[in-house]
């Protein structure tokens, strides 16, 4: 509200605001009747009211992921990522007074860059997605050329970011075909479309089908040897029973972290990871922030934010990125969750998810009318089931019986999803809804 300087600009500018009908500037095709909502409520009315609404929710079995993945999260984590000193997810500018989080940060940076086998990762990205689009632009600055390799079977939402990314910097987005019947990209595949202009060869291990990719370390080289960066998306619990990214040479490395120690909440926030390899050329284009450790004057350690001139409170438009306010706060839930698991807890939770998932696949597969995996293929926590009916019935009658199914590849297709909060009941009980369909 502007600042009036007499009695008379006051009144005139309350009537020109005119607080009777404060929606008047809204033309009324626009304009939505409000009734029903009868009179104020106490706090301890609304408060039994939001309760009585809340009492009709369903308790649902849902097993879809595509990215968003449900695991339990211990009780601690929230604990602690709720305390005052870290509940915020702005940028800790004044290294003397926000040490605390700076410190908790770089142990999510080590801790992510042990997982995926790379000596930098920032903190953080917003998702999966803003992560790939960001190394497609970084794979364009640094080696000038304008093409970029991506498999077909990118996720939906993957594609759509990386698409709008690529746009913006007039990036061509080429898609690698995925055999058909083992669901991953073959090395021969990427030659037959690399090319001198190339900038970068993008692949998922484990993909958006949940199956690793076995030819990962061929098309990792192929990228090295016609010039082009080699980025690597990967599920890091997926690391706990595979080789890193960073073991066969990935130059950046990019994924979803969010179910590390945070809640689904309805598809978000989420926490995007961003890796580089030890290359002057990566390092000053990497995006978002990035957490150092030092001494003061006195020889004392201290953590703050490095290599600041890539940013945009420093060099506004000619900034690498526009990352700002990133997931820190989700960053902090994810390194208290891998702290509590240590290495062991995470290997082994990784192998349970292994499990749970051949254990659902052999289990659909013997109900009749239903094909699980549909490819050929070592899985993670995902795999694609086939119906011999539309897709669309088999969810419907699944949701009847309290259960929500995977997430629809196509007409008689969907990818289920398998975590560690699935008990074999939960599967047992799948398996005979979709007998009696």
């Amino acid at each position: 509200m502007p600042n009036s300087r007499s009695d008379r600009d006051l009144s005139h500018m309350l009537e020109r605001l005119d607080f009777d009908d404060p929606f008047h500037v809204v033309h009324p095709s626009h304009r939505r009747a409000c009734t029903g909502l009868g009179r104020p409520l106490t706090e301890f009315e609304t408060r039994r009211r939001v309760e009585s609404l809340l009492s009709r929710n369903r308790r649902i079995c849902s097993f879809k992921g595509g990215g968003v993945y449900d695991h339990y999260v211990p009780a601690h984590v929230a604990e602690i990522a709720g305390r005052n000193e870290f509940y915020t997810s702005y940028t800790p500018y004044q290294p003397e007074v926000s040490q605390g989080l700076l410190q908790t940060l770089f142990e999510y940076q080590s801790m992510m860059a042990e997982i995926v086998g790379m000596p930098v990762v920032n903190a953080s990205m917003y998702d999966w997605s803003t992560a790939l689009g960001e190394s497609a632009l970084m794979c364009n600055r640094v080696t000038g050329r304008t093409d970029m390799l991506v498999p077909a079977s990118l996720s939906p939402q993957r594609r759509e970011v990386l698409s709008t990314y690529a746009s913006s910097a007039r990036i061509n987005v080429r898609y690698v075909p995925v055999d058909d019947a083992t669901g991953q990209i073959r090395a021969e595949s990427v030659a037959e479309l690399i090319s001198d202009d190339t900038a970068g060869v993008y692949l998922e291990n484990p993909n958006y089908y949940g199956i690793f990719e076995g030819e990962a370390p061929d098309i990792v080289e192929l990228a090295h040897k016609h010039g082009a960066r080699a980025v690597v998306g990967v599920d890091p619990l997926a690391c706990g029973v595979i080789k890193p990214p960073g073991a066969y040479g990935a130059d950046i490395v990019v994924g979803e972290a969010a179910h590390l120690g945070n809640p689904v909440n309805f598809g978000g926030p989420l926490l995007g990871v961003f890796a580089v390899k030890d290359d002057r050329a990566l390092l000053r284009t990497t995006p978002g922030r990035l957490i150092g450790l030092t001494e003061d004057a006195d020889g004392v350690p201290g953590y703050v934010m490095t290599l600041q001139t890539r940013e945009q409170h420093i060099r506004r438009q000619r900034a690498t990125s526009n990352i700002c306010t990133n997931e820190a706060l989700c960053a902090v839930a994810c390194a208290a969750y891998l702290a509590s698991l240590g290495k062991r807890g995470f290997v082994e939770l990784a192998r349970v998810l292994m499990a749970n998932a051949a254990y659902a696949a052999t289990a659909i597969d013997a109900v009749d009318g239903f094909d699980a995996p549909v490819h050929d293929g070592i899985h993670f926590r995902e795999f694609v089931v086939r119906s011999r009916i539309p897709w669309n019935e088999v969810e419907s009658c699944l949701n009847e019986n309290g259960i929500t199914g995977g997430i629809p590849v196509d007409d008689d297709r969907s990818l289920f999803c398998i975590t560690d909060k699935h008990t074999r009941d939960d599967i047992d009980r799948l398996c005979s809804v979709l007998g009696g369909i």
